[in-house]
């Protein structure tokens, strides 16, 4: 599984730098000095704008610490996910709509992705529901990209509440039907 979300994350990024040239830069960023990351191909002024691509995480990342606070065993392909590369998020167009998929661009952001997530966990619990795995935000109010932890399916769902609908069998699924 790891190997297919890594190769699905990288065609998906070839696949944004190819058509960049049609559409808005997605590979620019405003520049900030107190937020460093390998990402940035140059430094500048913070709030410049600067280039910047995803770089193969070299140090491996885990979610260890939220499988043993929580109990639970996070789906595999939503762990390499978030491990295969430093990146920013990454502006993207699902057959529904326009998306942005969320990454970590440094160790920092890695540690405030997986407080949000022990949040959402948290009150996926309280509100009996079954755990999902949030990883990308849509243009919709409320509604956000998830993994069902279960099953793997990508699910669209709307905060507190049960996702609505299935997206794809899996992530690789659903990164492959992106452009």
């Amino acid at each position: 599984m790891e190997q297919i979300v890594q190769q699905s994350l990288h065609n998906l990024v070839q696949r944004l730098r190819a058509e960049q040239h049609n559409s808005e830069d997605r590979f620019t960023v405003e520049y900030d000095s107190d937020w460093p990351s390998v990402c940035y191909l140059s430094e500048a002024a913070t709030g410049d704008q600067v280039k910047w691509q995803p770089v193969a995480m070299d140090t491996p990342l885990s979610f260890a610490n939220i499988e043993n606070a929580l109990h639970i065993t996070l789906n595999e392909q939503y762990c390499h996910f978030f491990t295969t590369n430093w990146s920013f998020n990454l502006l993207t167009q699902a057959s529904e709509g326009p998306c942005e998929l969320l990454q970590v661009c440094n160790q920092e952001d890695f540690e405030r992705l997986q407080q949000n997530l022990i949040g959402h966990l948290m009150m996926k619990q309280r509100l009996k529901q079954p755990p999902t795995l949030f990883f990308g935000l849509t243009d919709e109010e409320d509604f956000i990209l998830s993994v069902d932890n279960a099953s793997g399916e990508v699910v669209l769902e709307q905060v507190g509440k049960h996702p609505v609908r299935c997206l794809a069998p899996d992530l690789a699924t659903f990164l492959d039907g992106l452009r």
